[in-house]
This record gives structure tokens, sequence and C-alpha cells, in this order.
């Protein structure tokens, strides 16, 4: 998202404007508004989303299914659509998010 778009909220549905990655919001931060790029591009809303290129270079995917943090944790975005484009938070790569273990039973 750039600083001319509207302010992030759970729900809202991003595409890349290099390759197939879509994502959900999940979690946004209440305050501020982060630059979320994917292949190094701003993501853009998914409805105003054309059919992409693939990035030029090869570098890390994004995976279907699984749920990106930035570093703080203040931002989660859940993968709907995987792609060939890395997911980054004002330019910090996004990380994907570790499963809490669950508690023993016994």
């Amino acid at each position: 998202m750039s600083s001319s778009a509207s302010t992030l909220s759970p729900g809202d549905q991003l595409a890349s404007t290099v390759c197939t990655t879509r994502v959900v919001v999940v979690r946004a931060p209440a305050e501020g508004q982060p630059v979320i790029t994917c292949g190094g591009s701003p993501m853009v809303p998914a409805s105003a989303a054309a059919a992409a290129p693939k990035p030029a270079a090869a570098g890390a995917t994004t995976l279907i299914g699984k749920r990106y943090v930035d570093a703080n944790e203040t931002l989660e975005l859940l993968c709907t659509a995987s792609g060939a484009g890395e997911l980054s938070c004002d330019g910090v790569p996004m990380t994907t998010k570790v499963a809490k273990p669950l508690p023993a039973s016994d």
C-alpha cells in the first residue's frame, strides 16, 4: 500500500503487480500505514489488479495458506494465492508466522 491509499484493515485483499501472489490482511497496525511490497513492487487492492508478469529475478516465494508477519508482528497477512515474489513491509522482508505449540494434555 502506498501513502495515497486508504488505511489497511482486516479483510482487505491485496495483489502483487509482478507475480501471482495475493494476500488477505488478518491483522493491521492501529497506527501508521505500512508499505507492503511483493517482489519489490507495491501491492495493490485485489480488485484493481491486472494479470501480471513473473518477477525478473528468482527469489523467495510466497506460499499459499501461510501467514506472514512483519518484524513487530503488528501486521499479519494470509497468502491466498502463491507467487514468486517475496513479501516485505516497509522494506523489511516478512517472515512466516510460527504456530504456537499446544500445551501437553496428560
